[in-house]
């Protein structure tokens, strides 16, 4: 029997400032900094974690600072257009008045699909959505995120994919990941996971005339998708090389491991275990306070902290915006 996915567990983008991206995903979206620690494909760059209080698979957006120098991306085809979140039902007029009280423009609210959404960009231009349903999962909360308890994010609830064409990223999603098509509204085609159905489980497909999109601050880099172990991880890699996609060896990212394709349409796809997670070298209290390294790099942690720019992990004081 194939694999198949239950959705999303990360969506890693570029940013620029690392300080300035986690005081906006901490202090103003109020995620938990889950993680700090470096780039293990580019030691000299942090590689920063926000999700849940516990850094659940799903709820993680995870960011490269590549420093105000960094070159800046362009959208286009081939790239993740937006980035949405759950949030519960009756919580967008709080989030529009939070968002707007800390200087960020907010587009909307509108109805898609029937689910109230809105937009707005991060300080790199990386844009996030909203979306409030009354069916928006309990997740685990933060208990000392600015955000009261009641409104703060749920997790996943989709990504959005922009490609010239439709039908060759759909391909993969349906034969090689699982997802089935559910819909599709004023040019948006809905797909969306057989496995559960839960947070994260949703992909939108969009047509764009941009041409190829160009990676760097402010785009997206990579859409993880869930796996239950390296088992299943190599089912997928026979299962996804059989359909001529290029798919690399399982990877060590010690808090999961991974295995990466591009899929036809230019995006980068990613498939993550769900073990071990990031208690894996600190505790759950401990999370995002110190620069975390893998094994592997320990012998060097004087050169690299070294090579960081500063940086301090954001501190809230939960009942200050509430």
């Amino acid at each position: 029997m194939s694999p198949t996915t239950p959705g999303l567990h990360h969506v890693t983008a570029i940013a620029s400032d690392p300080q300035r991206t986690a005081e906006f995903y901490v202090e103003t979206l109020g995620l938990r900094f889950v993680k700090k620690t470096v780039n293990h494909d580019d030691k000299y760059t942090y590689h920063l974690y926000f999700g849940d209080s516990e850094g659940t698979p799903g709820t993680n957006i995870t960011l490269f600072p590549w420093g105000e120098r960094g070159r800046s991306g362009q959208f286009g085809d081939g790239q993740t257009r937006t980035t949405a979140y759950f949030v519960p039902d009756g919580s967008l007029d709080y989030w529009r008045e939070r968002l707007e009280s800390h200087g960020i423009s907010v587009d909307g609210p509108t109805e898609r699909f029937g689910e109230t959404v809105i937009e707005f960009d991060d300080p790199d231009g990386i844009t996030l959505a909203l979306v409030a349903t009354d069916d928006a999962p309990d997740g685990q909360p933060w208990d000392d995120s600015p955000v009261p308890t009641e409104h703060q994010l749920r997790g996943f609830h989709s990504v959005t994919l922009a490609v010239s064409e439709i039908d060759p990223t759909a391909t993969v999603l349906t034969d090689g990941l699982g997802y089935e098509f559910e819909v599709e509204e004023n040019g948006r085609h809905r797909y969306r996971s057989d496995a559960g159905g839960g947070p994260g489980s949703i992909i939108d497909l969009v047509e764009t005339d941009h041409g190829r999109g160009r990676m760097g601050v402010g785009t997206v880099h990579h859409v993880a998708y869930k796996a239950e172990d390296t088992d299943e991880q190599e089912q997928w890699r026979e299962q996804l090389s059989e359909q001529g996609l290029r798919v690399t060896d399982i990877v060590d990212r010690v808090y999961f491991k991974s295995i990466y394709f591009r899929e036809p349409g230019g995006v980068l796809f990613e498939i993550a275990t769900m073990e071990p997670g990031f208690t894996a070298d600190q505790s759950q209290d401990e999370l995002g306070r110190d620069l975390a390294l893998p094994e592997w790099l320990e012998n060097e942690r004087d050169e690299i902290e070294s090579r960081l720019p500063s940086f301090e992990s954001p501190s809230v004081d939960p009942d200050s915006d509430r």
